[in-house]
């Protein structure tokens, strides 16, 4: 009887210790905000909103870093992320009708401007005839290079709206530049092998190159492409990603943004 009492006691200790290592596991997920942002400068500014976070509301947030623009939604979709920062509209908008995403659009973080940059040449009317020339191979991003370009002369596109535009929608190219499409990360890498890149920031400045310094053509600061904080819908109206918000969208981070980016980047909730 003693044996089999024993027993009994040492299984309900058993339950009991797994039924608070859950409860734990459960606690430490529901209070911890996990968000998603490209490594480099956006993941600078965003540690700061998660600094000013814990201050000002006692919001504990984990930083996850990501190298690429595929990955950060795969994480928000499987839960693996709660929301993520480093996404525009346009991107954004592509990456729910193919993938049938349920996302939402929950705050607005900057424009970081995209610009062209070369180590070859010092002024882009020095461009020489079948130049070669390097843009993202995503398609908002890439339609983005190609927009500047056109909107500069440079080259002309078919139709009216060209947010899905494509190489292939090139209608005049006089000089017959060579467009080689390769990923967002690898542009910087790619200035000693190509005559001029299109670079977003997130990979420029990291790499030393500022828009508004380095930059021979860069996009307007009326541009559409402000960046997004992105969660899955249902999530709006969500106390901590709210406040995460607040924390971001503050003078503090102009600031930061301001240094970081040498004046280039534009707040987009203003």
């Amino acid at each position: 009887m003693k044996n089999t009492f024993n027993k009994i006691t040492g299984f309900i200790c058993i339950i009991f210790c797994i039924l608070f290592i859950t409860s734990c596991s459960k606690s430490d997920s529901s209070t911890t905000l996990k968000v998603g942002v490209i490594a480099g400068t956006e993941a600078d500014i965003m540690q700061k909103a998660i600094e000013i976070a814990k201050r000002d509301f006692d919001l504990d947030v984990k930083l996850v870093e990501f190298s690429d623009y595929v990955s950060p939604n795969l994480a928000l979709e499987n839960g693996s992320i709660d929301i993520n920062a480093y996404q525009h509209k346009p991107y954004l908008d592509k990456v729910i009708q193919e993938q049938k995403f349920d996302f939402v659009a929950v705050g607005s973080t900057f424009i970081y401007p995209l610009a062209a940059y070369s180590t070859k040449i010092q002024n882009i009317a020095d461009l020489k005839p079948k130049a070669k020339i390097a843009i993202p191979n995503d398609p908002t991003n890439g339609a983005r290079a190609l927009m500047l370009l056109h909107n500069n002369g440079i080259i002309k596109l078919a139709g009216k709206d060209h947010l899905d535009a494509t190489v292939a929608d090139i209608s005049e190219n006089p000089n017959n530049y060579k467009f080689i499409e390769l990923d967002a990360a690898q542009l910087p890498r790619s200035l000693e092998d190509v005559d001029l890149a299109i670079i977003n920031s997130s990979f420029s400045v990291p790499y030393g190159l500022i828009p508004n310094k380095d930059g021979l053509l860069i996009e307007s600061k009326d541009s559409p492409y402000v960046n997004l904080i992105v969660a899955k819908a249902g999530n709006e109206q969500n106390s901590k990603i709210q406040d995460l918000i607040k924390a971001y969208q503050t003078e503090e981070i102009i600031k930061l943004a301001e240094k970081l980016f040498n004046g280039a980047a534009v707040p987009g909730w203003k």
